[in-house]
């Protein structure tokens, strides 16, 4: 059994590491979050932000929305309790998809500390991927290679926001708003492609209803909503389904 120390092991992980990197290289989501993150980029540059904000709050936050919502609401004057809790609620979505993935990345005798950055890293991108690649990964090496990923996608959001913030006067407007919209489309396409189950074919299909009708007449946690119903709805079926077989 392969030590800490062994210079074999350390090589392996670094290994999965940089080929977590290599993944994120290749997936479409790497193009989706430099062109997202050139709308964040230029959106920070309108409001008055310094570049090395950008990258410091891409690096902490890692949710692009979030940024969306911090860089317009301290660019409007909100304060800073009113800001901070807008972000909070919207990255409340992030809390179902970790608990999902961990089991994923989590091997026998893994420390709580090894799994704090792959939770960090947790983002729609991350996520979609590390359930395409990660089972074909051993279990003693997928918190490295899901460390990689994240970081892989971390850097293109940094290479994004670069571009953006000093193209910034010469993008429209209505490009940069199209700009942002490209990591919800990517992650709706992404996730019907990995639908291979009824049931999370049932929950998406749902939900794609119920979200625009909650929308029209303006209920409130609209996307909320939209999962719990969406999502209860498509298990209930599933288990119906499983009772009359």
């Amino acid at each position: 059994m392969s030590s800490a120390t062994d210079p074999d092991a350390h090589l392996s992980t670094a290994g999965a590491f940089f080929g977590g990197m290599r993944a994120a290289a290749f997936s479409v989501f790497t193009f989706v979050l430099v062109g997202s993150y050139v709308g964040i980029g230029a959106l920070a540059h309108d409001y008055g932000f310094k570049l090395s904000w950008v990258l410091l709050s891409t690096t902490l936050m890692w949710a692009g929305p979030a940024q969306v919502i911090l860089i317009s609401a301290l660019g409007t004057g909100a304060t800073l309790f009113e800001t901070g809790m807008a972000v909070t609620l919207s990255a409340v979505r992030f809390l179902p998809m970790v608990v999902a993935l961990l089991p994923l990345i989590r091997g026998p005798g893994t420390r709580l500390r090894d799994l704090l950055l792959p939770t960090h890293f947790t983002a729609a991108s991350m996520w979609v991927e590390c359930f395409r690649l990660l089972p074909s990964v051993p279990w003693q090496r997928r918190i490295a290679f899901s460390n990689g990923l994240g970081a892989g996608f971390l850097l293109a959001g940094h290479v994004g926001s670069v571009i953006g913030f000093f193209l910034a006067a010469s993008l429209p407007a209505l490009l940069t708003a199209a700009l942002l919209f490209l990591t919800p489309m990517s992650f709706l396409v992404s996730t019907a492609r990995n639908s291979s189950t009824l049931v999370s074919r049932l929950a998406l299909g749902l939900g794609l209803v119920i979200g625009p009708v909650l929308t029209y007449f303006a209920v409130g946690l609209d996307l909320m909503w939209t999962g719990i119903i969406a999502g209860t709805a498509a298990y209930g079926i599933h288990r119906l389904r499983g009772v009359l077989r």
